[in-house]
């Protein structure tokens, strides 16, 4: 059926992994239980909402400016969330109404708009004030991974940092793992296609969308970028990695 073909897309991959406190668990599993079974969302009468960050909106200077972070947030966010929901609704509709072109017309605005709440509820948790231990060099099994496989943080930055830069248009760049091969894997996405999509858990995601930065770097991209690793929250990105590697 076309709602379980748009639940697979969201995979609770994306959303179930550790997060930085209780409030943003309970968030991301509530989630997650509302894409594997979309019923739920029509029968329960409960929409999705935009996650409370776990730190304000200028603790992030002088990496990104508050101005930035709250729109990014209130105002970006928020919109995915709401687009989200009322394309839910109108494939609840659908399928009422048995209207099976409808729901294969609604997917890909499912796709745009959940992968936009999916990529940022991840993206908030991947960073954190340098008060909090953001921009903290990884330690333990995420460490040894990334030299035995880059060589280096520094060299790993570079590499993250390369792809990422050559995103045509609008994307993400992620550090993903992959549970085949045991492995970390530096991948791109284009819009906002989530991680999920590659068969790849997201263990952390850098925003490279002009609106996460142009009003404070213009068209700089590799400004931002370079700036971004201060306030990444290397510990969040380490508990998604153990969560996985578990499963």
């Amino acid at each position: 059926l076309a709602s379980k073909k748009s639940a697979n897309m969201f995979s609770s991959r994306c959303l179930t992994l550790p997060r930085t406190n209780a409030s943003t668990v309970s968030h991301s599993n509530r989630i997650a239980n509302m894409v594997q079974n979309r019923r739920s969302y029509a029968t329960d009468g409960k929409a999705y909402t935009l996650p409370e960050l776990p730190y304000g909106y200028n603790e992030l200077e002088p990496a990104i400016s508050g101005e930035i972070m709250e729109l990014h947030h209130k105002k970006h966010h928020q919109t995915y969330v709401n687009n989200l929901n009322a394309s839910l609704e109108k494939v609840e509709a659908a399928e009422k109404k048995r209207d099976v072109a409808e729901m294969i017309a609604l997917q890909q605005a499912i796709k745009f708009n959940g992968g936009g709440h999916v990529n940022h509820s991840i993206f908030w948790t991947n960073l954190a004030p340098t008060k909090q231990g953001g921009g903290a060099a990884p330690t333990g099994d995420l460490a040894k991974r990334i030299e035995s496989q880059w060589g280096s943080l520094e060299k790993f930055i570079e590499t993250f940092n390369s792809k990422a830069v050559g995103v045509q248009g609008s994307g993400w760049g992620w550090l993903g793992y992959n549970k085949e091969d045991d492995r970390l894997v530096i991948a791109t996405t284009a819009n906002q296609d989530p991680l999920s999509t590659l068969n790849l858990v997201p263990l952390l995601g850098i925003d490279v969308w002009e609106h996460a930065y142009y009003l404070q770097y213009k068209n700089v991209r590799p400004d931002y970028l370079k700036a971004v690793w201060t306030v990444v929250n290397w510990k969040n990105v380490a508990e998604r990695l153990a969560a996985a590697a578990k499963k």
